[in-house]
Formats: C-alpha cells, structure tokens, sequence
C-alpha cells in the first residue's frame, strides 16, 4: 500500500479558529460568574454604604441693558452699557455673594440622623433647631450627639470615632468630655459652657428617633466651602444666560443655596442700580435745605412790608417789565446752578483718583447737552465695573489696569468739556446779566415803596420757583429709584437635583464588565505567559511535523494499561493510534517504530509498552527494546530481569536470543536495557546493534525501540538509521514551547524522516481543548485520566512534576 504523507496536511496555512478561542475562555464560566457576582455585591454595598451627591441647576439672564417704563430721569440712555459676562461669572463665585446669600440660610448648623449604615442629613427634616450665638466661641466641625429625654428635656453626649467614621464620613465626633455633656438641659434653655453658647428647641413631637447629632460650622469657612463649591458657565455660547449649579449631598438644600444666591445676585445689581439715585436725592436734599431757608426769610419779609404799606401793589404798567425781570433772574439762577455743578463735578474729579460712582447724573441739573451726559455715563459705568471687578481680583490685575485707563481718558474728556460749558456758560450769563439791568433802569422811575415790594417778590418769585424745581427733581428722582428693577432675570429656579455619585447603573455595568474581562484578561495573561503545551491546536500551530494521535491522562494505576485494561477508553485511543500506524510504511513487513521525546518524564515508556501491547492484541507479534541504557526502566514495568540485556549484547556477553525475553502477554516480548554501561553513546554505535535489529526482523511484524530524549542525549539520532516510523512524545502541560524548535529544526533542513507527533496526557477540561472527534487515520481521540510517572533524569536526580496551585485551580473549571 502506497504510504501516506501526513506532512502535507499540516502544512497548510489555516486561519485563525474562532471558536478554538470561545471553547477555550468560555469553560471557565463559573469563574467570569463569580467574579460578576463578587463585583455586582460589591457595587450594590458601596451604594448602600456610600452617601449620594446630586448635582442641582439654576439659570440667570444676564441683559445687556435695561428698560424700565418710568425713566424720568432717563439714565437708562446714559449709564447703561454692556455688562462684562466674565465679571458676571466671577461675581457669582465671589465671598461677598457667597455670604449674602449664606444670610439667609440657617447653614450654620447641619443635623444627622444617628445610623450605623451611613452619614444621612436630616436638613428641613430635623426634629431640632439649634440658634447659635456666633459672637461667642464654638465647638465648630465636630458632631455632637442629642439624647431626647422627653418633649421638655435632653441630654447631649460625646461620640466615638471609629475606624469607619475616620476614613468614610465626612465629619467626626466630639471625642473628649465637655462640660455642657451628660447633663439633663431644657429646650430653648441657653447652654453656655466652654467654647459654647447657643439654645436648643424641640420642634416636633412627633419624632421617629431620640437621638440625633448636630455640627456647628464655623461662619467663614462656611462662606469659603460655599464660593469655591459654585459651578458657573454659560448655558450656549455666545449667549447671556449663565447656569449656576454645584454638587450637595440633599437636593433640597442645594437649590435653597443657589436659588439664595441668584437672588442675591439681582439684589447686589439693584443696589448697585440705586446707587445713581440715592446719589441724586441726596444732591437734591442738600440744595432744598438752602434754598428752603431762603425763602422762608424772603417770604417773612415781603409779609411784613405788606402790613407795613397795606398790601401795596404794582402799577399794570409795570406787569410786564416785572414779570421779564423774574424771567432773566430765573435764567441767571439756573445759570448759576449749572455752573456750580460744573465746578463742583471738576473739584471731585480732582480729588478723586479711582471710583466715581458718587457723581450726581447732568439731567438731574437740568444739563442737557449730549456730549457731556454720554462722557459722565461713561465714567460712572466703568467706574462701576472696575468697583464690581476689585471685589474679586486685586488692583494689579490686567482686566482692573485696563479699565483704569479707560477712565484717565475719560477724566481727560471730562476736563476739556467742563472747561468749555464753563465758557460758554459765563458768556450765557453775561447776556442775562445784561438785559436784567436794562429792565432795573426802568423801575427806577417808580416810587420807592412799590419799587421796594417789587425787589421783594422778584426775590421771592426767584426763591419760589427754584424751590418748587427741586421739590420736582425730588419726586422724579424718588420715583426713579422705585421703578428701578434689576437688569438681569431669573430663567429657571433650582429645584430638581441629577444623581452624578455614585452613578449606580454605569458602576453595575463596570462591575459586570470588569467581572468578566479581569479574569478574562488574566486568562489570556496566564495562557501567554505560559511556556508548556496546552492542547492540540496549540501544539500544531508549533510543531512543522504532523500530529499522529493523542493519548490521554490516565487515572489507572500502572503503566500497561492496554495489557490490563484492554476494554477501556484508554486502551481505545492506543487502538487508534495502532491504526493509524498501520497505514505508514506498510510497505515494511517488520515495521520499525522509534520513540522518543525532547526530555525526561514526557512518557516515552509509557507510549511504548501501551503501543506494543495493542500490537500485541491484534496479532502482530511485537517485540520492545529498551535502548535507554542510561535509565533504564522497561524491564521493572514488565517484571522481568534487567541482568541481561542489549548493553550485555553489545559488549558479548550474550547472545542475541539470551537477551529475547518473553512477557506474560500474548505476542509481546522485550529487549532489556541491561546494566547501565559506562558508554552508551559508543555501544549503539556497534555494528552489532544492526544485526540484532536484522535478526528480529525475521521473528517479529513489530520492533518497537523505547530511546532516550533526543534533547538530552546523542544516541537517538544515530539510532534514527534503523527505525521505519518516529514518533516524538509531546506531554500535555509539561513540554516546554522551546523544547519544540529543535525538532522543528531538525524537520526543516530534512535531517529527520518520518516523525510524527504524539500528544500524551492530556486532561480532560481545563486549558485543552478536546476535540473528541477524528484525528488522522482511524478512531477517535478519548480524554481520560490516569495517574503515571516517567523516571528521573539522567544526568541528575529529576523532581517528578507537580501542577502548580493556579493550574489546578484552573482546571477545576470546565463546561
């Protein structure tokens, strides 16, 4: 029969098998599901254990400018400008907001439910109330435990910190004894002790627990936490709407702070809106009371002449030149207002070098002239900028030197213009003062009584209607400053908080991922880093020489397995490798068969006594030898002598039927080894060994040569001369990956023939992959356990191999 090249098969190029990898990873399912399982209770304790941060949102509009339906001093075309966003933001973050803000909230004190599971905030919920005297020092940051006794009394305590409230709660107890504690007080008494002084009030009855705990924070620090806890950004870009949000552990509590500070925000913008008209009034005020105090004394004059000179009255004639003469004194008082204004608003530009939000608006005067109302808005508003600006940088900033600039200019501005009203406004008066004298010449042809009273009422007329503007510019400047309303609007109230700790679906799925992929990840880690054979796939992808057969790990207590369990599986899968035998070199009618591994241990003697004994059972007559003459252990397998044997042949001291020994088995016969000789190597080396091999040629369809490692020794190779079929013993999670490129070598430069693989003990589960279908030629692959040992070393006493701990770990799993 024509023989069969097994090499041709494996010598393809396969690809990749997927589902060698899924059978590979997927039988350790029990343990991505106790990974999965540790992880899913672990996530589910930290969230039982761990106290949950929200995140709470508000949102404000900031305008660019404001409208109001009653201007009537219509500063909204002078002092309004583009609000700088960025100052905007920084505001909101700031200490000054943070604390107008904080004044409204009872933050001072926060209160806890007394649990072991974890930090739980009671807030509006809290049975208690605690008023704190801040004027006086306290027990800030530490918790203090409350005992309710009944409805009127309670007792305060000390706490002890352990291990969990060190490293897992946010505040700890007050530890050392005070003398406020294990004393029966009353509620709404005043407790004073050491460092404490604040009353306590029992505000429901209705109570679940009777012991709570409550913590005092210190009124700075607490403004410090609450600015930099402020998250604010624009809500779009390019848009002027700001959200405002920051991260609490109670929803509630979080949107009574933003919802605080927005509010304070649009005060702080009013405040800074009234400034104008307060400024204003007070102007006004001050020009009421002088000018009240005038007329008053004008007025008792021109009383006291009418009595004098019964009620006297001008001529008509006269109306009309008299009533032009208070016309020009008007103007020339109006005049004179303005100029003083102007004098006054050059002397404060003078002394002032940095804020001038404290000048008086022109159209309150009466100023009307555009150019000088839009260079004083300006000031005003950077001047408000800058004063918005330095409550959160200091002076050296950039932003606070840029608008100082901006401002020289202005004053610069200011300076020139101030200098030509005042010119022009003298020249004004020249003129009035002029004609107004024109009209005096006439009424110094009237009698001296009646030209008497009329320098009296035109005196009082004067005093009459400057007082009455006043009176007006008072009432608009008032109604003003209550119709101002803040600039900027609130867009959405803080009311809903979003869970952003823990993120209880996202950490489910990382426990389930990471309970698979860890040990996943390990697996695949462990199988690289591993550097033995682990299955069949593996092993053909490195070995250049074909896989024959594949015998497994055998639970039986002896080697000659066929020979004493020939109705096993174990004996199966030598039957299948007899087969398969049978179609290489058939040709030969005594077939030589070599076996040999890379080391010791990789179950040489096993293969061959099991090989030869399923020969044996088919008929073929079989002989074995043992040509390990360095460690010999064939002939203690088979219980036969070891005092005769091949080395004892090669030396001539037997002769070649003394050394046949025939085995309690039918068809099965052995060649000891026979003392260990000095030289093996040059023994096998004999002519004599061809002669013998010829001789049993002719008595025996089968020779099987049980040889020493061809790593480990030189004799194997030269013994390769004589065999028909080589079979290279491959250990299941012994033979180590290198051990592997020698023959692999050897294959490649055509210095071997014939040699196919045998992959011996493999396990069933674990890290092999069991086909338990067809290899090449007939039967099928059996997995099986046995328990065996192969000798020790030959140059050294060998340590019988034992899987580590991991190994069998792993190989407890399997589908």
């Amino acid at each position: 029969m024509e023989n069969l090249d097994l090499s041709q098969f494996d010598e393809q190029e396969k690809p990749i098998d997927i589902k060698y990898y899924l059978i590979k990873y997927f039988r350790y399912w029990p343990l991505y599901l106790l990974c999965i399982s540790i992880g899913l209770v672990f996530v589910f304790l930290f969230h039982r254990y761990t106290v949950e941060r929200y995140e709470v949102k508000g949102s404000v509009m900031i305008k660019s400018n404001s409208s109001p339906e009653v201007r009537i001093l219509d500063r909204s075309n002078i002092f309004s400008g583009g609000e700088n966003l960025t100052n905007d933001i920084l505001l909101f973050s700031s200490k000054n907001l943070a604390s107008e803000a904080l004044s409204n909230l009872h933050f001072d004190v926060s209160y806890f439910a007394s649990t072991n599971i974890k930090e739980i905030e009671l807030y509006k919920n809290s049975p208690i109330k605690v008023e704190v005297d801040w004027n006086y020092p306290q027990i800030v940051n530490k918790k203090i435990r409350i005992n309710i006794l009944s409805d009127s009394t309670f007792m305060l305590l000390s706490g002890e910190n352990t291990f969990f409230d060190r490293f897992f709660t946010s505040y700890q107890y007050v530890e050392e004894e005070r003398d406020i504690f294990n004393k029966v007080l009353d509620f709404g008494e005043e407790i004073i002790g050491e460092k404490a002084k604040f009353k306590i009030y029992l505000l429901d009855d209705l109570r679940q627990y009777d012991t709570y705990e409550f913590l005092l924070h210190n009124p700075a620090s607490l403004v410090d936490r609450y600015a930099n806890a402020i998250q604010v950004k624009p809500l779009i870009n390019y848009g002027t709407v700001l959200e405002i949000s920051t991260v609490t552990k109670i929803v509630e509590k979080g949107s009574d702070y933003i919802n605080a500070l927005m509010d304070a925000f649009l005060e702080y913008d009013l405040k800074e809106k009234n400034r104008i008209s307060e400024n204003a009034l007070k102007f006004i005020e001050e020009q009421l009371y002088i000018v009240e105090d005038s007329l008053k004394s004008v007025e008792g004059r021109m009383q006291q002449f009418k009595v004098s000179n019964k009620m006297l009255d001008v001529n008509a004639e006269f109306g009309g030149v008299l009533n032009s003469i208070q016309a020009l004194e008007t103007n020339i008082q109006s005049i004179d207002f303005e100029l003083a204004y102007y004098n006054t608003l050059k002397n404060y530009l003078i002394t002032k070098t940095d804020s001038f939000e404290e000048i008086v608006a022109p159209s309150v005067v009466g100023i009307d002239d555009p150019l000088f109302n839009e260079l004083v808005g300006s000031l005003v508003t950077i001047s408000l900028e800058r004063r918005k600006l330095l409550s959160l940088v200091n002076e050296t900033h950039p932003d606070v030197n840029v608008l100082d600039q901006q401002i020289n200019r202005l004053k610069e501005n200011l300076f020139e213009n101030i200098k030509n009203l005042i010119a022009n406004t003298e020249s004004r008066k020249q003129e009035n003062q002029k004609k107004l004298n024109s009209f005096d010449k006439q009424f110094s042809n009237l009698p001296k009584a009646e030209s008497d009273y009329t320098n009296i009422l035109r005196e009082f007329k004067l005093r009459e209607n400057l007082y009455t503007y006043l009176l007006e510019k008072r009432a608009e400047a008032g109604i003003a400053k209550a119709s101002n309303v803040p600039d900027n609007s609130i867009v959405d109230q803080a009311k809903r908080g979003t869970l952003i700790f823990p993120k209880k679906t996202q950490n489910y799925t990382y426990a389930i991922g990471l309970g698979f992929f860890l040990p996943l990840g390990f697996l695949v880690l462990f199988h690289y880093l591993n550097n033995r054979v682990m299955d069949q796939i593996q092993l053909k992808s490195l070995m250049r020489i074909p896989l024959l057969g594949t015998i497994g790990y055998s639970d039986k207590n002896t080697n000659l397995l066929v020979a004493e369990y020939p109705r096993s599986l174990a004996s199966e899968s030598f039957r299948s490798l007899r087969s398969a035998l049978f179609y290489i070199a058939s040709e030969k009618k005594c077939k030589r068969i070599l076996v040999t591994s890379s080391i010791s241990g990789e179950g040489k003697t096993y293969i061959s006594l099991n090989l030869a004994s399923a020969m044996a059972l088919s008929g073929k007559k079989t002989c074995i030898m043992g040509l390990d003459l360095r460690k010999p252990k064939l002939a203690k397998y088979l219980g036969v002598s070891n005092k005769k044997g091949l080395s004892t042949y090669l030396v001539d001291k037997d002769s070649a039927a003394d050394i046949i020994v025939e085995t309690p088995y039918e068809n099965l016969y052995v060649v000891p080894s026979g003392a260990v000789p000095p030289n093996p190597a040059e023994l096998l080396l004999k002519d004599k060994m061809g002669k013998l091999l010829d001789h049993l040629e002719e008595s025996f369809d089968i020779i099987i040569m049980d040889c020493p490692p061809v790593g480990l020794v030189s004799e194997t190779m030269d013994l390769l001369r004589f065999s028909d079929v080589n079979l290279y013993i491959v250990r299941h999670d012994f033979t180590h990956k290198n051990h592997l490129l020698m023959i692999n070598d050897l294959y490649a430069n055509d210095q071997v023939r014939n040699f196919y693989a045998i992959f011996n003990g493999l396990k069933s589960g674990g890290d092999t992959y069991d086909f338990s279908g067809y290899n090449y030629g007939y039967g099928y692959n059996y997995s099986y356990m046995r328990k065996n040992s192969y000798g020790d070393g030959y140059y050294a006493e060998e340590k019988e191999h034992k899987a580590s701990w991991l190994a069998k770990l792993l190989g407890k799993f399997k589908v």
